[in-house]
């Protein structure tokens, strides 16, 4: 077992020439040696760490990457334990350290070391994103299921080598430890997404309930310049949700997916509050959305699409294609559910979702759950996944996911004797807090990592009600998506691409992708807006004693404004922040 286990506890050790990084384990002699000249990565021992280094403990190494100055080492220097998961500590890095390998900047020009400081600037927008996780010797990568159903050869791999890329967000950093196998116990899969752990009880009987969200490193982006799939039927956003039950050594597990919507589409940002969606006329749509669910089905099993678009307006021709392609498609393992989760639950009816929980019972009943004794043997498969979507697979999808997860809790619970038997989950207080704001978590995490801010609905999954306080914080979050969407998403995207490894930075390149200058649009819009809704506060500060004269300031100042704003309105896509390194496919 010790082939699937990485280094737990490190020591970096610097010199001039070199980084040894040291296993401190116990037992350990093995010292990873990267020459910051060559940039040549050996095995070596602890008598060969000169006693001249500079020595700090560090707790992982994240990989390495190139940018305009050469080489980077990033290291884990801070970590939160999450928890234990079956006698496995859960780990969440919480900061971390980019290291170059060159000793000085004196070989770049002034414009390559301002492009290597957006390059850093882009590591260090992705590495703040919170919610990187990792274990050094569990394989979070994979689900409960795919793992009781692995030969003794899996057993023995390293977690780099076994682990699930879709979910290794690390991946391209870790590119040059992962081709030489004798230093793979320095290489520690990192999972982006939300893990969230908590021992609970019912009835006096005490259970661990943890819940794990794995973002798919695959088509990976924002919100706006990612949607829907591309030729090799990656889907935009997909995030694989596992809810697992431990008692009594009894584990149970339900898995469920989210994903854009799988045609070709887009929905580039242009200062409207919603873009119009695209859908492209010249892809082979049909030829990614078979590569989708063959996949899908290779990996889960049976497919229950819930399709939560509105039937209406802007979203109605993507609900459209989704069922025409699904009927096409004709595949038996595949069924698909449209439910206008807007329509159907305006008004803040919000109780209107049984109909949709009641439409899918039967067939949640088939799909099941995963369940294994406590002598190891597996009761019970997981048939297939619920595979969930809006257009953003993030508010409405997670109040949806977080009802159907509840209903696969209790069929678990009450199989494994914690619930007798009538007992509803609804009616455990203590824990229907516990796992309500947990889900709500997990929705703010997958939110802040696609669209820039916490979810929307959440005051529905944390009480169960929707609230008029719950409707003002959505408007405050939509109006933050907004801003970013439109004026910070383009950096947010480079960075994306930078460390996944989409984009490779090329020193040698005659023209850097990031010289190209901002139009004066685009730099003046935000100082516009800025400028005239200062001119509106200030306005109702100095306004006179009568209420007539307070609001001919407010709406002199306020059709100012708005005017400027609509002028732009027509040809907004010059006044967004687009991405720069990496041309995304064009959709016609």
């Amino acid at each position: 077992m010790m082939a699937a286990t990485t280094y737990e506890r490190l020591k970096l050790h610097i010199t001039p020439e070199k980084f040894y990084v040291e296993a401190c384990d116990d037992g350990a002699d093995d010292v990873l040696t990267i020459d910051r000249v060559s940039a040549e990565v050996v095995l070596a021992v602890k008598k060969d760490v000169p006693p001249s280094a500079v020595t700090r403990p560090i707790f992982g190494i994240l990989g390495t990457i190139h940018l305009v100055a050469g080489n980077y080492l990033i290291v884990i220097t801070k970590t939160m334990k999450v928890g234990e998961f079956f006698n496995h500590v859960i780990w969440k890095a919480t900061d971390f350290d980019i290291l170059s390998y060159k000793k000085t900047m004196l070989h770049l020009t002034d414009i390559q070391l301002q492009d290597n400081k957006t390059f850093l600037a882009m590591l260090s927008s992705v590495l703040s994103v919170d919610g990187f996780y990792f274990s050094t010797t569990y394989d979070l990568t994979h689900t409960l299921q795919r793992l009781a159903n692995t030969s003794p050869e899996f057993q023995e791999m390293s977690l780099l080598e076994r682990a699930d890329q879709r979910f290794v967000w690390n991946g391209h950093l870790l590119r040059e430890l992962s081709a030489q196998p004798e230093v793979h116990r320095f290489a520690l899969p990192v999972l982006h997404g939300f893990i969230n752990m908590h021992s609970c009880s019912i009835n006096g009987k005490y259970f661990d309930w943890i819940l794990i969200s794995r973002r798919s490193c695959f088509r990976a982006g924002v919100r706006y310049y990612v949607r829907g799939i591309d030729s090799e039927g990656h889907a935009a956003n997909f995030v694989e949700t596992e809810q697992i039950v431990h008692y009594g050594g009894s584990r149970a597990s339900f898995v469920q997916t989210r994903g854009s919507i799988p045609v070709f589409w887009s929905q580039r940002p242009n200062l409207k509050y919603k873009p119009l969606p695209q859908i492209s006329k010249a892809a082979n749509h049909m030829d990614g959305f078979q590569r989708h669910f063959d996949s899908q089905v290779i990996i889960y099993g049976k497919q229950v699409i819930i399709n939560l678009v509105n039937q209406k307006g802007s979203e109605k021709p993507l609900e459209q294609a989704f069922a025409t392609m699904v009927s096409s498609l004709g595949n038996g393992m595949i069924r698909y559910i449209a439910f206008d989760f807007h329509k159907e639950c305006r008004h803040m009816r919000w109780d209107r979702l049984s109909i949709l929980m009641e439409q899918v019972a039967e067939m949640q009943d088939e799909l099941g759950y995963f369940l294994v004794d406590s002598a190891g043997k597996v009761m019970t498969n997981q048939e297939g996944v619920f595979r969930s979507n809006c257009m953003d697979c993030l508010d409405r999808t997670n109040v949806v996911q977080s009802l159907l997860a509840r209903r696969s809790l209790q069929a678990q619970l009450q199989r494994l004797g914690v619930l007798h038997v009538g007992q509803k989950l609804e009616e455990q207080d203590e824990f229907e807090k516990i796992y309500k704001n947990a889900w709500a978590d997990n929705a703010n995490a997958c939110a802040k990592q696609y669209a820039g801010t916490g979810a929307l609905k959440t005051d529905f999954t944390r009480t169960g009600k929707r609230t008029q306080l719950g409707l003002i914080m959505d408007g405050w979050n939509s109006l933050i998506r907004y801003y970013k969407n439109n004026f910070s998403d383009g950096f947010r995207q480079d960075s994306i691409d930078l460390f996944l490894g989409n984009y490779s930075v090329d020193e040698l390149e005659s023209h850097s992708p990031l010289s190209v200058p901002r139009d004066w649009k685009f730099l003046a819009l935000p100082i516009i807006m800025v400028v005239a809704f200062s001119m509106c506060i200030i306005c109702l500060l100095m306004a006179g004693d009568t209420w007539t004269e307070t609001l001919a300031y407010v709406l002199f100042w306020g059709v100012a404004s708005i005017g400027t704003f609509f002028i732009i309105l027509f040809n907004g896509k010059d006044f967004v922040d687009a991405p720069r390194l990496v041309q995304k496919e064009k959709i016609d």
